[in-house]
């Protein structure tokens, strides 16, 4: 796949649009895609550019767009992306290039686009975002080796990894009908947990969770029984975003043998609203860590050197807690977590790879998410279970409250953002949820 760098990554280049000029998520070398809509309007296609969104659909009608471009356009402009995923990567990259210039503030329209301000640019603050695509189907790996790590430790296995878990991205089909967008309300779940050995009860989650997570979207697809070899399988990620895996943990842990997850995972995912796209993430690909000494080779099927060499991200997650208290107190959200995509153990090449191995059909529009990506030590566990231990070791917040689990009224703030020497660091915007009974 080309990741080669082009004039939208050129970090002399700024925006005529003042506020993302410096703007910490997204400026000029951003441009991620996603649908907003605002005053009743129908949602609709646009690019965040430092506070506005530009839109799509308004920069079509004035005669903005020709070519590709053109095409590319009309596919994101409607209420969902699916049509732009299924494009493939040449209809995004001519996107890409046509918006940049259009907001370039050297760029040789500038005057006429400049004039057409008030109709393609709406201040995002009073703006609703939505989900970015139509979900087919929803799958979350495991691919956090850390977090996969703690949860051995919590539950005494010795060794605390299970014997495939390096041999293959584990995963699990989750629920696509209960994905939405960051600041959704996300309710307390009820479902059984263990009261005394074997005998369950029935009643509201006693140990909510969240789970930082990268998602990864899924574009163009493939035909139903024609798996993607790895060489090809990157060209599947349309662009990357952050999700939340709300987690009822005292549910999860009753119910899942023998099959795993269900209600304790179905209630509710978050993800940001913006999807960063593989070409704005192009700067920050790294090589994939090398795996420890004595660690198996992955089987040929999911072994490619470029993908070895760059299909790896250097990508700093954080999640920032907010309770009642804090809000009271005209408190910030505390950061209790700050950890890396470095901690992923396999590359989301080797995932569609993976994943299309028997045959399956990925569709525009597919949702993969990442696993919890914990750093090695506790300043980056990505979830409570491990922060807490699960709940033997609560934590201290800033407000003078502790806390094991995650209490109604919460808020649960993920965020990241991308920086490398050289080049203009970009974020993903927030991937926010607040929780009630």
């Amino acid at each position: 796949m080309n990741h080669a760098l082009d004039e939208t990554h050129d970090p002399k280049r700024v925006s005529w649009v003042a506020s993302a000029q410096g703007h910490g998520e997204f400026p000029l070398q951003n441009l991620p895609l996603g649908i907003f809509s605002r005053d009743g309007d129908a949602p609709r296609g646009g690019i965040a550019i430092g506070d506005s969104i530009f839109d799509l659909k308004a920069a079509l009608a004035a005669g903005l767009f020709s070519g590709e471009a053109a095409q590319a356009a009309a596919a994101a402009s409607g209420a969902t992306l699916n049509p732009l995923m299924a494009l493939g990567a040449a209809a995004r990259r001519a996107l890409r290039r046509r918006v940049f210039a259009l907001l370039d503030a050297n760029g040789a329209e500038l005057s006429g686009v400049e004039a057409l301000a008030k109709t393609l640019l709406h201040d995002a603050a009073g703006c609703s975002v939505h989900v970015p695509a139509r979900i087919g189907a929803f799958t979350d790996f495991f691919a956090g080796i850390h977090h996969a790590t703690n949860a051995g430790l919590r539950r005494n296995a010795n060794p605390p990894l299970t014997s495939n878990y390096k041999y293959v991205p584990v995963a699990y089909h989750s629920r696509a009908s209960s994905v939405r967008a960051s600041g959704f309300p996300v309710r307390r779940p009820h479902g059984q947990r263990e009261l005394t050995a074997n005998q369950p009860e029935f009643g509201p989650c006693l140990k909510m969770d969240f789970e930082l997570e990268l998602g990864a979207w899924i574009g163009p697809g493939n035909a139903l029984g024609e798996p993607v070899p790895i060489v090809r399988a990157g060209e599947q990620m349309i662009g990357l975003c952050l999700l939340n895996d709300w987690s009822a943990r005292d549910i999860q842990r009753w119910e899942s043998a023998p099959l795993g997850p269900f209600l304790a995972k179905n209630f509710c995912t978050t993800v940001s609203p913006w999807i960063v796209t593989a070409e704005a993430l192009a700067p920050f690909r790294i090589a994939q860590p090398a795996r420890p000494d004595g660690d198996p080779r992955p089987l040929p099927y999911l072994w490619d050197d470029a993908d070895q060499n760059d299909g790896a991200f250097d990508i700093e997650l954080e999640a920032w807690l907010s309770t009642g208290a804090f809000r009271e107190k005209k408190l910030p959200p505390q950061r209790i977590a700050l950890s890396n995509t470095k901690h992923l153990y396999w590359t989301v090449a080797q995932m569609v790879a993976h994943h299309t191995s028997s045959g399956c059909n990925l569709e525009a529009g597919d949702l993969f998410g990442s696993g919890t990506i914990s750093a090695p030590d506790a300043s980056g566990y990505g979830s409570f279970a491990e922060l807490s231990f699960d709940g033997k070791q609560p934590i201290t917040l800033a407000s003078g409250e502790t806390r094991a689990f995650l209490e109604d009224g919460d808020e649960l703030i993920l965020r990241a953002h991308a920086r490398r020497d050289g080049c203009i660091a970009i974020g993903f915007g927030e991937c926010r949820g607040r929780i009630g009974a």
